[in-house]
């Protein structure tokens, strides 16, 4: 186990105003392409010490072995002037000031700027937890290990820089994406954990359940890859994106994430390339979507056959990628202040008094679960900070937003993006939780009630979808689409 000592790698970030962030790098002359050069590194991040806690369900669990390893994938190109690095980590969620620690030691590692690099979670649900989350706490230990192999996989991928040509491609597979938060019968309205008859919508309605009459929300089948080979057609790097939330699997696991960077090697004949060929997949727009199909019976799947099923249709795009050795990179970040969703007082004094009953001890009803979380809500910020970017390479545009988003808002920002064609990873520099459209926060369910991963204001998807379309048009240079 290889960790960045602590003493010569932790910095402080600098000081970056509120709005857009324009580094000095970035003119426009800097940002004409000149010939491409990438490099691509995986770093084993699954912890050595155990019991660890894993995060993902409502109640706390631990793991005492291994399933499959863990890693963060990190693939930087370089056109010349402009270097960016994007990295996809095995893990359920990861905060903020954590992604930043990890920013901050790469930047002091290989000198390139926090802006310039976007780090995401692939929220498998088999993970350490990074951070706390409903009923789980986070594991000390693994937050304290986590973001120095973050760093390494950065400062690898620099050390892998070479020459290398860059294609992309988006295919149609919406066999293994459906939405999971379906409606309610009138007559079949729930009641949420603080008492109220408030749930029209719910996620997870069981397969053909008479009390459902269909999905609240529409899907973003889309695959997108972005490819990566040495001039001489050798694969360097495959990123895929794909709004699909997880499979499940035993912990500690990378879950179809995994399954599909090992199986897209195969695919291209990448399995013995030196430096080794790097494959990752990152989560899209998945926070109401999942592979269950509720409208049909159920059919037996699991994390092997779905992601080795996605990982041939991505092989199928990559043989169809057109590839360029010049592109101009350009970046930009915008961080965007919320404000947390207020709780009524009568529903906060409720909750308090059903803390104080359990106060020495995890929670151990779904009750009891958000009780605590109003509690620990009362003793964070009332606001929100995310942090928002858009990469553009070449034509291709990609959105990072940290957050679990719905399949309706990746479908909006992809219709107005001036750049074709363009995708969002969630979940990205950070974990503010879900942010349903607020007409869905109408419909109630477990994507609306507030705790920790679900506590930003009403509107804040129209406001985060107003600023990353902002963002798009400042990497483009181009108006947004008005279709």
């Amino acid at each position: 186990m290889v960790a960045f000592s602590r003493s010569r790698f932790e910095v402080l970030l600098p000081v970056v105003l509120f709005g857009v962030v324009s580094l000095a790098g970035d003119t426009a002359s800097a940002e004409t392409s000149g010939v491409l050069r990438a490099g691509a590194a995986a770093v084993d991040i699954t912890p050595g010490e155990f019991p660890v806690k894993v995060v993902g369900g409502f109640f706390e669990r631990t793991a005492t072995t291994v399933h499959d390893r863990l890693y963060a994938r990190c693939l930087v190109l370089d056109g010349g002037e402009v270097r960016v690095a994007i990295v996809v980590v095995d893990s359920c969620l990861v905060p903020r000031d954590l992604f930043d620690r990890a920013k901050a030691l790469a930047r002091e590692a290989v000198g390139l700027a926090p802006e310039r690099m976007l780090m995401s979670a692939t929220h498998t649900h088999s993970a350490p937890a990074a951070v706390g989350a409903l009923g789980t706490d986070v594991d000390e230990k693994y937050r304290e290990f986590l973001p120095g192999r973050i760093a390494e996989a950065v400062r690898a991928a620099v050390g892998n820089l070479a020459p290398a040509r860059i294609g992309w491609a988006v295919v149609s597979h919406p066999e293994h994406t459906h939405c999971r938060r379906w409606l309610r019968r009138p007559d079949r309205v729930g009641t949420d954990p603080f008492g109220h008859r408030t749930v029209r919508a719910m996620m997870h309605p069981g397969h053909q359940n008479p009390d459902y009459t269909g999905p609240s929300g529409p899907v973003d089948p889309d695959l997108s890859i972005l490819a990566v080979q040495t001039p001489n057609g050798k694969p360097i790097a495959l990123l895929a994106n794909y709004s699909m939330h997880y499979v499940g699997a035993p912990p500690l696991s990378a879950d179809y994430f995994g399954v599909f960077s090992a199986k897209i090697a195969e695919l291209i004949g990448a399995a013995d390339v030196q430096p080794p060929f790097v494959g990752m997949m990152s989560n899209g727009t998945s926070g109401d979507l999942m592979f269950m199909d509720y409208s049909k019976p159920a059919k037996k799947q699991d994390m092997y056959s779905i992601g080795e099923a996605i990982a041939r249709v991505a092989a199928e795009a990559y043989g169809n990628a057109s590839y360029h050795d010049r592109v101009p990179l350009v970046m930009r970040e915008k961080k965007l202040l919320l404000e947390v969703r207020p709780i009524s007082d009568a529903d906060f004094a409720r909750a308090k008094e059903a803390f104080a009953r359990f106060a020495d001890r995890k929670p151990r009803t779904r009750e009891e679960v958000y009780a605590r979380e109003q509690v620990l809500l009362s003793r964070m910020p009332a606001t929100r900070e995310l942090k928002l970017q858009a990469l553009s390479i070449g034509e291709l545009g990609i959105v990072a937003i940290p957050c679990e988003v719905f399949g309706i808002t990746g479908l909006k920002i992809k219709a107005q993006s001036p750049l074709r064609p363009t995708f969002t990873i969630g979940l990205a520099n950070g974990c503010e939780g879900y942010i349903p459209p607020p007409e869905q926060h109408e419909l109630g369910g477990y994507t609306t009630w507030r705790a920790r991963t679900a506590c930003l204001e009403v509107e804040a998807e129209p406001k985060i979808v107003a600023a990353v379309l902002a963002l798009l048009e400042e990497v483009s240079g181009k108006a947004r689409s008005s279709r």
